[in-house]
């Protein structure tokens, strides 16, 4: 599906959604695909194959996923561009446990004319992780790590419940995928802004003496939206805002605030970085450091531009007595040489007051305020 001269000259490919009618798909992962399209960034042979349990035609898979882009791309919908792009697109119904699912990827995959590179995309619940990636494997769908055509699995947040299921989901992706194989995408660090913390920090001389606990204050990481939990609900009443948001897109970018200079922008220098970060945070302890330092609340009804609104309890598919949190503040301390004391304030929730993710530096004041300070006597305007 070639449209312009600077199109890829790359292999064959195919993108399997796993939940390819899901809000993360439609969103985010078919925008973004008819934007490379647009941008003449995909190769020529290049497919979609989406996934999902609702039994549903091509034809109906393509106008659900239209709409969706019509909402969600950044890049305006062309229509003969569409009609063109789409018929990359194509649907399979069946279930993630049973064999059946894999063995017709398989065929679709052989379909495409002898052998493409294949890219799994688990934009699915992580309990789901493990079968998928065993039923890859029985199919015989993923290569080795050097093999050609390549295979390549990405997995979004979050990757488990807690530690120990954390673990064991990356095990078995570890038993199917070589390492090198594997992405776990973070889509916070793919925003522009995000990915200028490196350069606004390390590239500008006149920060790096100021950026300690000598001059600093304290910092305030904020991700606020204005939306409700939406189609999402099912998902969010399990995970909550600390482990939808802070563990993963708060969190990494705090590390990129704190982050020692590192010697190099290889992927894994950087990394190492960053978990140096986690590694010096400060724990809490208990059911009173809990209390002190934290914060947890649900949003309730209220008037979102001239509309009303359910609280979070009153959404569908919400229990009437749930109490996972909607809104949650953190105060946390990373206790190394360079951070010692400054307090980093965390917050995220849904239903804000106006959709934004910012990180606010608060410098420390002079010890003499010499302008303005006697509030008895103004300076005057010198004009």
């Amino acid at each position: 599906m070639q449209d312009t001269e600077n199109s890829l000259n790359a292999a064959p490919s195919l993108l399997v959604i796993f939940g390819g009618s899901g809000d993360l798909a439609r969103r985010k992962l078919i925008p973004a695909m008819y934007n490379l399209y647009l941008d003449g960034l995909l190769p020529e042979g290049f497919a979609i194959l989406g996934l999902g349990r609702k039994q549903m035609t091509h034809e109906l898979f393509r106008a659900l996923l239209r709409e969706a882009a019509g909402k969600f791309s950044r890049q305006m919908i062309v229509e003969d561009k569409w009609t063109t792009f789409e018929k990359s697109i194509h649907y399979i119904s069946g279930e993630i446990e049973k064999r059946q699912l894999y063995d017709d990827i398989a065929v679709f995959s052989k379909k495409l004319g002898g052998e493409c590179n294949r890219l799994f995309y688990l934009a699915i619940p992580p309990t789901s992780y493990s079968p998928a990636c065993r039923g890859l494997c029985q199919a015989g769908l993923v290569s080795a790590k050097d093999d050609s055509p390549t295979s390549r699995v990405i997995v979004e947040k979050p990757i488990g419940h807690d530690l120990s299921s954390a673990k064991e989901i990356n095990a078995v992706i570890a038993d199917v995928f070589h390492e090198s194989q594997i992405y776990r995408i973070d889509h916070y660090l793919g925003k522009e802004t995000v990915q200028n913390l490196l350069v606004f920090r390390f590239a500008n001389s006149i920060f790096e003496p100021l950026w300690n606990h000598h001059h600093i204050d304290h910092i305030q990481i904020t991700a606020a939206e204005e939306d409700g939990v939406g189609t999402r609900a099912s998902y969010y009443d399990g995970a909550g805002a600390l482990r939808d948001m802070v563990q993963n897109h708060i969190l990494q970018l705090l590390c990129l605030v704190a982050m020692e200079p590192p010697w190099s922008l290889d992927a894994d220098v950087v990394r190492d970085a960053r978990l140096e970060v986690l590694r010096s945070l400060r724990p809490i302890v208990g059911e009173e450091g809990v209390k002190q330092y934290t914060v947890r609340a649900q949003y309730g009804p209220a008037t979102v531009h001239g509309e009303e609104v359910p609280g979070y309890r009153r959404e569908a598919s919400i229990p009437a007595d749930s109490t996972t949190e909607t809104f949650v503040a953190i105060k946390a301390f990373v206790d190394n040489w360079r951070w010692a004391g400054v307090p980093f304030y965390l917050r995220t929730g849904k239903r804000m007051k106006k959709r934004t993710t910012e990180i606010a530096v608060q410098f420390k004041a002079v010890p003499e305020v010499l302008f303005n300070a006697n509030k008895d006597r103004p300076l005057d305007a010198n004009l």
